[in-house]
This record gives C-alpha cells, structure tokens and sequence, in this order.
C-alpha cells in the first residue's frame, strides 16, 4: 500500500459541527418557493455544489429550475447559512483540529474540500481560525465553484492535489460524511476512502458507495493511516 501523502476531508458534517445549518438553509430555501423536499433527495444533494443541488432539489420538487430561481434560491441560502451561523457559530468535531496537526506533522499534506462556494466558506474558516499555509492547519481548500463540476465528481480532489504537488492519487485518502463524499473519493481513484459517522448516515448507509472503510470520526484517521 503506497504512503499517504494528502487527506482531503470534506468540511461541514466531517470535519467541523455547524449543527446542521447547512441541512436546514438547503431545505428551508427551496422549501420557500413552494417546492416539497423530501428527507430522501435532501440527503442526496448533501454534499454536492449547492447551486447544482438547489437546481436538482428544484426538479424533483415539480419546481422549473430557472437560472432566476436558482439565483433566488442561492442567495436566500447563503443569507439563511450567514444568520444561523451568527446565532449558533460553527466549531471544529471533537478532536478533529488535533487530528490534522498530528498528520500534518507526519508530513501528510492536509485539504479540505467543500460544496460551498469561496465566499462561503471562507468566513466559516476564518471564525474557526484554520487557515492555509506552512505553518497553518491547512495546505489547501478547494472549493466547488473552483472546479468544473462538485461531487461526485472527482476534481475537487485533484486539485488539492494539484495544489499541494501530489502526483499519485494512489497516494491520496478522502474522507466525507455523505454519499457523493464516497463517490468523488472512489471516483478519484483515492486508495483509501472514509466515510465518516458525524453526519446523519449510518455504517449501512454508505454500502455500494465505494467507501474503503467506515469510521466514527475524522480524529480516528492518525491511527487508521
């Protein structure tokens, strides 16, 4: 088995407890415009660039997903994320800061990888004080409007890679709490990919995703590699 030489954790429901704010903005903004959500399509899209799950959670919904309704949507999600998250602010999962610095201390390179946009997910980094940088908890963050397409697609993880100068995929562990998490990691080509228990799925839950093992949280992940 190759040296791991990158971790690429997704962030909301992984690697940090935003309480569930994400879940609630995404439902409560296509909810809004009339359209019904079932549990089942929102957990599906949890992960994904939130402007493609807006747009699928729309459809399914009966809703037409129009570029002016999406729009609407997205907007009224990020107000939503900003409001929850001045009430109830976001924190680093239990033991899961100290998790990263022990691997980046092994000189495993450490990225997170998000369906949100940058503007969103800058500010949420910053009120956590992780940051990127040779002395900083993070080598890199990739975001899903920086890519071609979000989950489950692969690119998010290949440009962390790109990012932090992996060559090998092989060398590469993806670890997320949603089923298109699993999906880019395995598409990606990851050797090692988690699912992770901190978000709302169980162990069954991720069967035929293509997860390589199924863990509680990302502060197992020192001894795991």
């Amino acid at each position: 088995m190759p040296t791991i030489e990158l971790v690429a954790c997704d962030m909301a429901g992984t690697t940090i407890d935003e309480h569930g704010d994400v879940y609630r903005a995404l439902h409560t903004c296509v909810v809004e415009t009339g359209t019904p959500v079932t549990d089942e399509n929102l957990q599906t899209w949890m992960g994904a660039d939130k402007v493609e799950a807006i747009t699928a959670l729309l459809q399914l919904g009966g809703h037409p997903a129009d570029e002016t309704t999406v729009r609407a949507c997205f907007d009224r999600f990020r107000s939503l994320l900003r409001q929850y998250y001045q009430e109830t602010p976001p924190q680093g999962l239990p033991g899961v800061e100290q998790a990263l610095r022990t691997l980046k201390e092994r000189g495993i390179k450490v990225a997170l990888t998000t369906g949100f946009s940058r503007d969103v997910a800058e500010p949420l980094l910053e009120s956590l004080g992780w940051a990127v940088g040779e002395d900083e908890l993070l080598d890199a963050v990739v975001c899903s409007d920086e890519v071609a397409a979000g989950r489950p697609y692969p690119y998010m993880i290949h440009r962390a890679m790109e990012r932090t100068g992996v060559k090998d995929v092989a060398t590469v562990a993806v670890a997320g709490d949603t089923i298109v998490d699993a999906q880019a990691g395995a598409a990606a080509g990851a050797s090692h990919v988690f699912g992770v228990l901190t978000g709302k799925l169980t162990s069954a839950d991720f069967d035929g995703s293509g997860v390589t093992e199924v863990i509680g949280s990302v502060a197992e992940l020192p001894e795991r590699l």
